[in-house]
């Protein structure tokens, strides 16, 4: 089982062994207070990040521990939690290794070595198993990435999720493909649907396949694969045999590069590939690293609001420090700044006070395409997706029209 590591905040505290001599010979010389350099500095306020840094999801959850601890150092150096004398957040930091129970495990020694609050744990499943955990204690959880309905849908009063989960991120994706295919003349009737094996790529599968009937696309197949999977050359043939107009993938960034980049070998010809909550759809590297590849996939997916100068500063900040700047890293920051605003707001460490505090949050300095911030049973109500696609080497926002940096190009041209 990976070691729970705890990081220390940066502020320039005194030792207790020398603040205690200090103090002892101030009473003796009959002073009556300190002066301001030897005053205790308040406690640190400590924030557990559990996120998988190694396994097959290493990149992503390494992508969201970096966000997490970008938000840290931002509140640190803005001077701490200011309603509790300027105390400093200390990360506490665990590899779930993409495994739910070493995930559930880390949370409770986080527990037992005082953790005030929770930030994890990037896929559902550990979402899931994280929260479940965090329950018996009634430590604030808030999930950064995890997007199945399910980690709030079960009255747990502790957990907490800022962004959106599969069921508004499928309604959306239809509802804008609906809107696409329409204005292009309806060229799309039919799709197949690629997904990973997990409880993402499955559930959202399973919505897609209900929904899309609706708006006169039909899913002719629907082909799960596992993680990790390293040839895509058989599905490839499965769906160049039943010749759909739409590709929709559910994947990790790993198996949805390798899938995209296989379909361009294979010159394998669609109408559009428009997946949702695609892994790498969404990911500046990938559209780096395969732009030929990645050119005008199309995808519904968190993203942040182009618009908005407080997500383009991030976005530099982020890209100085020679991060890419993917979903997961602002929704991990935003997780972190999300719960500190709460932890400011309560001005206590007491669970039930950071709780009620998220409860109620309308927080607002998240840089996203977000309506007004309002907890519903731990679900933020006012997060949405945005559609995204890639077009000459940049992710553009095509929907909604108010966040929109580009027009939408499609059918698409292999």
């Amino acid at each position: 089982m990976a070691d729970t590591k705890t990081t220390k905040s940066n502020s320039s505290g005194i030792r207790r062994r020398e603040f205690l001599a200090t103090g002892a010979a101030a009473l003796a010389a009959g002073v009556t207070g300190f002066p301001a350099v030897l005053r205790a500095q308040a406690a640190p306020v400590k924030i557990g990040l559990i996120h998988p840094v190694s396994g097959f999801i290493a990149f992503s959850g390494s992508q969201c521990r970096a966000g997490a601890e970008m938000a840290i150092a931002d509140i640190n150096a803005a001077g701490g939690i200011k309603s509790m004398g300027g105390a400093m957040i200390e990360a506490m930091l665990a590899d779930s290794q993409g495994k739910p129970d070493i995930g559930a495990a880390e949370v409770t020694k986080m527990a037992e070595a005082g953790v005030h609050g929770l930030v994890a744990g990037y896929s559902s499943a550990i979402s899931l198993a994280t929260s479940q955990e965090a329950a018996k204690t009634n430590t604030p959880h808030v999930v950064d990435v995890g997007v199945s309905d399910s980690i709030v849908n079960r009255g747990l009063s502790n957990t907490f999720r800022f962004g959106p989960g599969y069921g508004k991120v499928a309604e959306m994706a239809v509802t804008n493909l609906d809107t696409i295919n329409k204005a292009a003349g309806s060229p799309a009737k039919t799709a197949m649907i690629v997904h990973e094996e997990s409880l993402f790529g499955t559930g959202t599968a399973e919505l897609l396949s209900k929904q899309l009937p609706g708006i006169g696309i039909e899913v002719v197949d629907v082909i799960k694969h596992a993680n990790p999977t390293r040839d895509f050359t058989n599905i490839a043939l499965q769906i160049k045999s039943k010749k759909p107009d739409l590709i929709i993938p559910a994947n990790y960034y790993n198996e949805y590069v390798l899938l995209a980049r296989t379909l361009r070998q294979q010159k394998i010809e669609a109408k559009g590939i428009y997946s949702v909550l695609g892994g790498a759809a969404s990911n500046l590297q990938f559209v780096g690293e395969f732009p030929e590849a990645a050119e005008l996939i199309m995808d519904c997916n968190h993203w942040y609001d182009p618009k908005s100068e407080v997500a383009l500063e991030r976005r530099k900040a982020a890209e100085a420090a020679g991060l890419v700047y993917t979903y997961e890293v602002f929704l991990a920051y935003n997780a972190v700044a999300f719960l500190a605003d709460a932890i400011e707001r309560a001005g206590s460490t007491d669970p039930e006070a950071i709780n009620a505090a998220l409860a109620s949050s309308t927080w607002a300095n998240h840089g996203m395409p977000y309506g007004p911030t309002k907890m519903v049973n731990g679900q933020n109500e006012g997060a949405q997706p945005v559609n995204t696609q890639v077009q000459k080497g940049e992710i553009e926002v095509i929907y909604p029209e108010e966040f929109a940096s580009a027009e939408t190009v499609f059918p698409m041209t292999m």
